[in-house]
């Protein structure tokens, strides 16, 4: 897929059939991932495959958790805050992470959504896993049921800064 259409076609996607997504397509969606730029090259990201039960457990944590149970699965993105040395440069790299991870999913034909309300009860969830890594998004993930329609962003005039 061209980088501009796959840029112009994602669309945050929130119901999701019972088809499982392979094993296969997770690798790929988390080395897109992985690829992320990030200051010094730190790659602060962490990754957890939820599946079942486990996915399950931290839905109660969300006002989302209908979507977080219906996905057939669900990536735990974390910061560890180990290997971070600047923390906005390593929460931009984060972003620019699941970014690639979202792009890597529309590629594959696949759905998700980047949910980030679940951050506001972080250590819940961080203490449901059993980790000491700090959660940043889960995105769900599936086939989708409904095609995307389409977005509609501000033009260009609208978000620039006018200089002095």
């Amino acid at each position: 897929m061209d980088v501009e259409d796959a840029i112009r076609g994602r669309r945050s996607v929130r119901e999701y059939t019972k088809e499982p997504v392979s094993d296969g397509d997770i690798d790929v969606i988390l080395d897109a991932g992985r690829w992320a730029p990030s200051g010094l090259n730190n790659q602060p990201w962490r990754f957890m495959v939820l599946r079942g039960e486990r996915k399950d457990s931290i839905s109660r944590f969300t006002k989302y958790g209908g979507i977080i149970r219906k996905a057939p699965v669900c990536v735990a993105v974390f910061f560890d805050r180990e290997s971070g040395y600047d923390r906005t440069k390593d929460m931009q790299a984060i972003g620019a992470c699941i970014q690639n991870m979202l792009l890597a999913i529309h590629d594959l034909g696949l759905g998700a959504v980047w949910l980030g309300e679940i951050v506001n009860q972080h250590e819940k969830v961080e203490a449901a896993l059993g980790l000491k890594h700090e959660l940043m998004a889960i995105v769900a993930i599936g086939h989708p049921i409904v095609s995307a329609s389409e977005g509609e962003r501000k033009g260009l005039d609208e978000l620039m800064i006018e200089d002095g």
